[in-house]
C-alpha cells in the first residue's frame, strides 16, 4: 500500500537480495517491520538466516539451497517508525525498540549491530523530541539512524530536469541543512552518551523530486539525475566528513533507479549517473582521517538565497595521501581557491554544460569526470574551480 499498490512479487528476496549483498562485496543492512511482523517472527527470521546449527530453520534454509548462513551486519528495528513505519509518538517507538531489541539476536560471533529506527524532519514530528527519547530508552540496539531528504516541505517539490537556477540554489541550500541538523541531533545524543560509544546512521538521504515525467507505469519514484544531484552528494559527503566522530554510516537512497540512484537501467542498458562519479571520485575519503578545513570568501547569492560559494573537505586515506574535495556551489562564477598547501595536485573534475545536464541513454557520458590539476602560485597550490564543479585532487 506504501508503494502505490504496485504489485510485488517477492521474487527478490531473502536469498536473492543476501546473494547480491556477497557478489557485490557489500555488507548486509536488513530492516525488520515492526507493523507487520511479530518479535519473535522477526527472530526466527534472523534464525534462518545466520543459524549455523541443526535448528528447524537452518536446515530449512539447507533446503533451499543455501548451505552456509549468511552474514547480517547490520539489523534495524523497523524503519521510519514516527511516519510510514507506525505513526508512533516517541516514547511509544522508544518502547516499541526496546521490547523487539531484546528479542532480536544473531549468532555471538556474527557481531552485528542493531539500529533504532531513529528521527526524520520530513517525519512531521519533531524530531528533537524523537531522538531524545530513543537515546533515554535505546533498549539493545547499539547504533540509531536518522533519515533526512534535500526536498521542500510544505510547497511543491522542483523537476528533476528542466529547472529555474532558483531551483537549483533552492536544492542545494536545502541539502546544506543535513549540516545543522545533524549537530542538533549529535547534541542529544551526547547529552546521553558523552564518550559517543553509540553511532549515528543516516541511512537514507538524497534527493526527492517531482514524479518523472518520463517514468513509465508502476515506475513512482523513478528519477532522472542531474549535475545538481552530483552537488547534493559532493555537500553532503563533505558534511559527513565533518561529523565523523558520530556519523560512521550514511546510505544514499537509492542505487538504482529510485531517488539520488547511482545506475539507471532500461532491460539489458544501464548507464551511469552524475552522483554515481561523486561517489567514485570519493573513494578515497572511505575509511580515511579527517582533517579540518576552514574555507573564507564570498558567497553564491540566488534571491533570498546564500550559501558559501566553496565548500571543501580534507582528509588523509588509508594509502597516506592527502586528498582534497572542492565544491563550487556558484553556477555561473569560476572560483579561484587559495590554500596554505605546498606541492603538486592532480585529481578530476566534474561539471556540465548546464545546470540540469543529465546523461541518458543517448548521451551517456555528457556529464563525466575529466583530469584536473592544481598550480602553485607564490608557493601555494591554488586551483582554479569552474562554476557547477566538484573537484578531487590528490596533494603530494
Amino acid at each position: 500500500m506504501n508503494w502505490d499498490d504496485v504489485t510485488d512479487t517477492n521474487q527478490f528476496g531473502t536469498h536473492e537480495f543476501l546473494d547480491f549483498m556477497e557478489l557485490l562485496g557489500a555488507e548486509a543492512y536488513v530492516s525488520g517491520n515492526v507493523g507487520s511482523m511479530s518479535p519473535r517472527d522477526m527472530q526466527l527470521w534472523l534464525e534462518y538466516m545466520t543459524a549455523d546449527n541443526d535448528s528447524t530453520l537452518a536446515k530449512q534454509r539447507r533446503s533451499n539451497g543455501r548451505a552456509k548462513p549468511w552474514t547480517i551486519k547490520y539489523f534495524g528495528i523497523g524503519n521510519e517508525t514516527w511516519g510510514c513505519g507506525g505513526n508512533m509518538r516517541p516514547e511509544f517507538a522508544a518502547d516499541v525498540n526496546a521490547r523487539y531489541s531484546a528479542f532480536v539476536k544473531a549468532p555471538k560471533s556474527m557481531a552485528m549491530i542493531r539500529v533504532a529506527s531513529g528521527a526524520s524532519v520530513q517525519g512531521g514530528g519533531d524530531y528533537e523530541a524523537f531522538t531524545e527519547a530513543m537515546m533515554k530508552n535505546p533498549g539493545e540496539t547499539e547504533a540509531l539512524s536518522f533519515h533526512y531528504y534535500a526536498m521542500p516541505m510544505g510547497r511543491p517539490k522542483s523537476e528533476a530536469t528542466g529547472f529555474s537556477e532558483s531551483d537549483w540554489s533552492d536544492v542545494l541550500d536545502l541539502a546544506r541543512q543535513m549540516e545543522p541538523m545533524l549537530s542538533r541531533v549529535e547534541a542529544i545524543m551526547d547529552k546521553h552518551d558523552p564518550q559517543r560509544k553509540m553511532p549515528l546512521f543516516v541511512d537514507e538521504w538524497g534527493t526527492w523530486y517531482k514524479l518523472d515525467r518520463n517514468a513509465l507505469a508502476g515506475e513512482h519514484h523513478f528519477q532522472q539525475n542531474s549535475l545538481r544531484d552530483a552537488m547534493v552528494a559532493a555537500l553532503t559527503l563533505n558534511i559527513f566528513h565533518r561529523h565523523t566522530d558520530r556519523v560512521k554510516m550514511a546510505n544514499i537512497a537509492q542505487m538504482v533507479n529510485v531517488l539520488q540512484a547511482m545506475i539507471l537501467t532500461d532491460k539489458e542498458r544501464m548507464i551511469l549517473t552524475p552522483t554515481y562519479h561523486v561517489f567514485d571520485m570519493y573513494q578515497p575519503f572511505m575509511g580515511a582521517t579527517p582533517f579540518p578545513a576552514a574555507v573564507a570568501g564570498p558567497d553564491y547569492v540566488n534571491g533570498a538565497r546564500k550559501m558559501p560559494m566553496v565548500d571543501m573537505s580534507a582528509a588523509r586515506a588509508r594509502d597516506g595521501k592527502l586528498y582534497v574535495a572542492i565544491v563550487n556551489t556558484d553556477p555561473r562564477q569560476p572560483a579561484r581557491v587559495e590554500t596554505n598547501l605546498t606541492g603538486t595536485a592532480t585529481g578530476r573534475v566534474l561539471t556540465a554544460p548546464a545546470i540540469d545536464t543529465i546523461n541518458s541513454f543517448e548521451q551517456p557520458n555528457a556529464v563525466r569526470p575529466q583530469p584536473f590539476a592544481g598550480r602553485l602560485e607564490n608557493g601555494r597550490l591554488t586551483f582554479l574551480v569552474p562554476a557547477k564543479s566538484v573537484v578531487v585532487v590528490n596533494v603530494e
